[in-house]
């Protein structure tokens, strides 16, 4: 069964300011590691989600802290919307040793066992057999974990993608797919990709539930995501959620690149025009549970958490040289 999903009007089931917290959060996170990339001194590539915020945050939301996601390269806010430590995320960024991965994975490699971020991956459609696989071993253990499995539109294309829904529609394995649908493979456009169909129904071939939900509303993310993860956990099996959003910046970088001809600068403005962020900001001040003078307060503290992480990051040594072979296994 495929369902469209909009946003109803505020009810308790989000918390509306705190989503909001932790878009905006995520944004200027990224701003400020698109900021401060030209200097050179983080020697990682980075794939940056500004404009797909609400996704990652409305998703993460309808998870409990031992619910685990994995993701791929383009992870950062879905590190940050998990839970995932700041000051471990930039110093990898950084490759420092108190890096979440030591300093040896950079920017498409971060994990927190703490909150159950269990792993981002670079290759694509790599990962989804690694969620399959977490929440087949929730099953054996009876455990109610859920995994969610975040997927960009390019990794369906993936023979991983298929073999992994087949088998965990088969076993009604507790774990959402959850499609991030930005319209590009790198610099591919979805139509010269892919035949002209709707994604959601991509489940209907295994037999599972799907719903398409418009990613650049978070509270919509939220609900359509609560009620995934609710069907998962008592039991009945996987689901694939198709988000349509969209990326601002370059496949890979920290600039925009609209002028190199693989999209419109027309296209690329009536998504900016949909900014998730903006959208619920406009939202929560209408409705008056956010002033001006509140945003401000919480710009100023977001700022100051990040300039923390910076600094500490910045700060920290880098790997020992006589460390070299850890964790390397022929």
């Amino acid at each position: 069964m495929s369902t469209t999903v909009k946003a109803q009007k505020f009810d308790g089931m989000a918390k509306p300011l705190a989503l909001y917290r932790a878009m905006l959060r995520i944004r200027r996170i990224e701003e400020e590691i698109a900021r401060r990339y030209p200097e050179q001194e983080m020697r990682c590539p980075v794939h940056l989600s500004i404009g797909q915020e609400a996704t990652a945050v409305g998703a993460c939301a309808a998870l409990r802290q031992d619910d685990q996601i994995v993701t791929s390269h383009r992870s950062h806010g879905h590190y940050l919307a998990k839970g995932g430590d700041l000051n471990a995320m930039m110093a990898e960024i950084y490759g420092r040793a108190t890096g979440c991965c030591g300093g040896r994975g950079g920017s498409m490699h971060l994990f927190d066992d703490r909150v159950s971020v269990l792993a981002s991956v670079p290759i694509v459609g790599s990962f989804i057999p690694l969620g399959t696989g977490a929440a087949m071993s929730y099953r054996n253990a009876n455990q109610d974990r859920v995994c969610i499995v975040f997927l960009g539109d390019g990794a369906i294309e993936e023979g991983a993608f298929h073999e992994s829904v087949n088998f965990a529609a088969l076993k009604k394995l507790p774990v959402v797919y959850f499609m991030e649908n930005n319209g590009y493979s790198c610099y591919t456009n979805l139509a010269d990709r892919q035949p002209d169909r709707p994604l959601p129904d991509l489940a209907k071939a295994y037999g599972i539930s799907s719903a398409q939900v418009d990613g650049n509303d978070v509270i919509a993310v939220h609900e359509v995501t609560t009620a995934a993860v609710a069907r998962a956990r008592a039991g009945n099996g996987p689901s694939l959620i198709v988000a349509d959003t969209y990326r601002w910046l370059e496949h890979c970088g920290p600039n925009y690149d609209n002028d190199i001809g693989y999209r419109t600068p027309q296209e690329f403005q009536s998504w900016r025009e949909r900014c998730p962020v903006e959208s619920l900001a406009s939202r929560l001040i209408a409705d008056r549970t956010l002033t001006n003078d509140a945003q401000a307060t919480l710009i100023s503290e977001i700022n100051a958490e990040i300039e923390s992480a910076f600094k500490f990051a910045i700060a920290s040594p880098f790997p020992d040289p006589a460390t070299v072979r850890d964790h390397v296994y022929a």
